[in-house]
């Protein structure tokens, strides 16, 4: 899907959004993700990568679902993830394995992004509704010049994955 399929999309993808500014003013990448549950955020995230120091698995979807009360993981498959970038393989896999049960993003990943990934998934994941169902790019206006900076500074820290 493209373009929103609540009225509350717009509104959840631009606290996403803050979160991401908030991000890069702390030194990080500006990714930003929430998660959503009955139409309340539960869990923000944003990214973390870089500061307080640098940790590969601190990206913003993963920051928010630390976040999430335990007591609410039964109704996972009721929560929504909003992410300003489209989720990258581990972000993919944890939400996938973590039964969430939408995600929406605001801006496709051409670098990193799994939207291919969701017709090769096992067969597992193929029935019983066990896929999340995927929106996106729901916000490109805002959240591709988000997307721009971070790989650019990504680029500027790790030129040698650019080879």
């Amino acid at each position: 899907m493209m373009g929103f399929d609540t009225s509350k999309d717009k509104e959840f993808m631009e606290r996403a959004v803050q979160l991401a500014l908030d991000s890069e003013k702390a030194g990080n990448l500006p990714v930003g993700a929430l998660i959503v549950l009955d139409d309340e955020i539960i869990a923000e995230g944003p990214n973390a990568l870089l500061v307080p120091d640098f940790h590969p698995g601190r990206h913003a979807e993963i920051e928010a679902l630390k976040q999430v009360p335990i007591q609410l993981w039964q109704r996972a498959p009721e929560m929504i993830c909003y992410t300003t970038l489209e989720p990258c393989i581990m972000c993919f896999g944890t939400l996938l394995l973590h039964g969430v049960g939408r995600v929406v993003f605001g801006a496709k990943d051409k670098k990193g992004g799994t939207t291919e990934l969701l017709n090769h998934l096992p067969e597992y994941y193929q029935t019983g509704n066990r896929v999340f169902k995927w929106d996106g790019p729901i916000l490109p206006e805002t959240c591709d010049k988000l997307y721009d900076r971070a790989a650019k500074r990504f680029d500027e820290l790790f030129p040698a994955e650019n080879k």
